[in-house]
C-alpha cells in the first residue's frame, strides 16, 4: 500500500475522531486522522475536560467557604483566577498529549491540516496556522476508500449580537478569562449556558440567565428543571425565562444588554456576557456541495450506520445531528467502522443516549421526560424519591435532590429515569445499563444498592413507582 493511501482517512480529532480512528486501527484497518488545530478536539481542549477542571475549583471554593457547616474552620478563603484557569489549561494539556500518545500507540498516520474531499476517496490537505505535532504528516494528496468526517461544531451566533471575544464570549473565552468579571449574563439555558453559570456564580460573579424558551435546561424534564431552578436560585443566581436578548450595547469595558422578559424590556449593565445558545457543525470547507453529499437542517444526513448518500464518505458526532454529545460521537464512530469491518453492528438507539450537566446541583437524564411519555399517549407509573431521606446525602450536606423515574405501566418497562443532586452524572449510567438490557422494575426492585449511597435513592424512586417506597 502506498506511503499517502489508507483503509480509513478521519477527518477531526475529537472524541468521536479519535475513538473512531483507533477501533479502526483495533480491526487492523490502516487509519490517518487528519487535524488542524488541537489534537482531541474541542472537548479535550476547550469543553468537556477543561470545564469539569473550572466547575472542581468552584466546588472545592464552595465547601471551604462553608467549612462551618462541617465543623471545620477555614479563615479568609479566597481564589487565583490566574491559576484556576492554569490548572484548567494544564489538565487540557494532559488531555492533548494523551490523544497524541493513543495515536502512536495504535500506529494511526496524523496528518497535520485542513481538508477537502476532491472526490469519493481523496483528500487535499493544505497546511494549518497551528503548530503541528511533532512526526505528524504534512500537507498533499491522500487516498482511502473510506473517509469519516468528523469534525465536531462551533458555538452558534446570533445575527447583531455576535461575540466579539472581548466583551461578548463565546464558551471559549468564558473558559480562559482576561480576569475574573464582576457581573455576566449568561444567554441560553442549555448544558454549557447553566455550567458557565454555576461556575461564575460560585466565584463570586453576579450572574443573570436569559433563556428565550419557558424552562431552563430545556432538554430535561420539567419537574427536574423546576427543582434545578430553584436551587440555582437559592444561590443567588438570576433566571429569566421567555425572555430574549434584543440589543447589546458595547462600552470600553462592559456591555449594556437589553432584554425583552415577557413583553417588558430591562436594561442591565455588566462587566460580560456569555453566549451559549446552541452550536452548529463544521460541515463547511469540505466541497460537500459539489460532491452532492446531502445535508440537512446544517447537519450531514446519515444512515443509521452513519453513511452518507455518496458511497465512501461517512459522518459521525456533532455533524451528523443532534444530540450534540462527545459520547454519542464515540459511540457512532465504532458503529462505523464496525459496520465498514462488516462486524454487523447493532444501530444507535438515540433514547438510550445519556446527557449530563455538570452544575450545582448536577442533573442527569436517559430516556422519556414524563412530558413526552404523555404526549406519545403511554400508559405510565412515574416514581420519585427525595435526596432528604437518603442517609448518605443527608450525611454529606447534600440532601437537596431528587431521582425521577418512568415506566411503563402494562409491561414494567423503563422509560426514562431523570436525576439532580450531588453525583447524579455517575449515577444515571445504572438507569442507561438498565435500559440497555431492558430491565423490568421487578428486575430493579430485587437488586440490592449497597447502604449507605446515594444510589439507594435510584432504587427508592422505582420502588415509589408501585407504592413500595420505604423510607419516604
Amino acid at each position: 500500500m502506498a506511503e499517502n493511501t489508507f483503509d480509513v482517512i478521519v477527518i477531526g480529532s475529537g472524541p468521536g475522531g479519535y475513538v473512531t480512528a483507533i477501533r479502526a486501527a483495533q480491526l487492523g484497518l490502516r487509519t490517518a486522522i487528519v487535524e488542524r488545530s488541537f489534537l482531541g478536539g474541542i472537548c479535550s481542549n476547550w469543553g468537556c475536560i477543561p470545564t469539569k477542571a473550572l466547575l472542581r475549583s468552584a466546588e472545592i471554593f464552595h465547601y471551604l467557604r462553608h467549612a462551618k457547616d462541617y465543623g471545620l474552620s477555614a479563615d479568609a478563603v479566597s481564589f487565583d483566577a490566574a491559576a484556576v484557569i492554569k490548572r484548567s489549561r494544564g489538565v487540557a494539556g494532559r488531555m492533548n498529549a494523551g490523544v497524541g500518545f493513543l495515536m502512536k500507540k495504535n500506529k494511526i498516520i496524523v496528518i497535520w491540516g485542513e481538508a477537502t474531499i476532491d472526490t469519493p476517496g481523496k483528500i487535499t490537505v493544505k497546511a494549518s496556522q497551528m503548530q503541528a505535532p511533532k512526526d505528524a504528516a504534512g500537507p498533499g494528496s491522500y487516498q482511502a476508500k473510506h473517509i469519516i468526517i468528523a469534525t465536531g461544531a462551533r458555538p452558534r451566533a446570533l445575527p447583531g449580537l455576535e461575540p466579539d471575544k472581548k466583551l461578548i464570549w463565546t464558551y471559549f473565552e468564558a473558559m480562559n478569562p482576561d480576569r475574573m468579571p464582576k457581573s455576566v449574563p449568561v444567554v441560553g439555558s442549555g448544558a454549557i449556558g447553566i455550567e458557565f453559570a454555576s461556575f461564575y456564580r460560585t466565584m463570586g460573579a453576579d450572574v443573570t440567565v436569559v433563556e428565550v424558551l419557558p424552562q431552563i435546561l430545556p432538554v430535561e424534564d420539567a419537574e427536574i428543571s423546576a427543582f434545578a431552578r430553584k436551587a440555582f436560585e437559592k444561590q443567588g443566581i438570576r433566571i429569566a425565562t421567555g425572555a430574549k436578548v434584543m440589543k447589546l450595547d458595547k462600552k470600553s469595558d462592559g456591555v449594556t444588554a437589553t432584554v425583552d422578559a415577557g413583553g417588558k424590556t430591562v436594561q442591565i449593565t455588566v462587566d460580560r456576557v456569555i453566549f451559549a445558545v446552541g452550536v452548529v457543525g463544521n460541515i463547511e470547507r469540505f466541497g460537500l456541495e459539489k460532491l452532492g453529499v446531502k445535508t440537512d437542517r446544517g447537519c450531514i444526513a446519515i444512515d443509521e450506520f452513519c453513511r452518507t448518500n455518496m458511497p465512501g464518505i461517512y459522518a459521525i458526532g456533532d455533524i451528523a445531528g443532534p444530540p450534540m454529545l462527545a459520547h454519542k460521537a464515540e459511540h457512532e464512530g465504532v458503529i462505523c467502522v464496525e459496520a465498514i469491518k462488516g462486524l454487523h453492528p447493532h444501530p444507535m438507539d438515540k433514547r438510550m443516549i445519556p446527557g449530563c450537566t455538570y452544575c450545582h446541583p448536577q442533573v442527569a437524564s436517559v430516556g422519556l421526560t414524563e412530558q413526552a411519555a404523555k404526549e406519545k399517549k403511554l400508559d405510565i407509573r412515574v416514581g420519585r424519591f427525595p435526596f432528604v431521606g437518603n442517609g448518605k446525602a443527608v450525611a454529606l450536606g447534600e440532601n437537596q435532590g431528587m431521582a425521577k423515574v418512568i415506566f411503563a405501566k402494562e409491561r414494567g418497562q423503563l422509560l426514562g429515569a431523570h436525576l439532580v443532586g450531588a453525583e447524579v452524572t455517575e449515577l444515571i449510567q445504572g438507569f442507561v445499563v438498565a435500559m440497555n438490557l431492558e430491565t423490568t422494575e421487578e428486575e430493579l426492585m430485587h437488586t440490592i444498592f449497597p447502604h449507605p449511597t446515594i444510589s439507594e435513592t435510584m432504587k427508592e424512586a422505582v420502588l415509589d413507582a408501585y407504592g413500595r417506597a420505604v423510607n419516604a
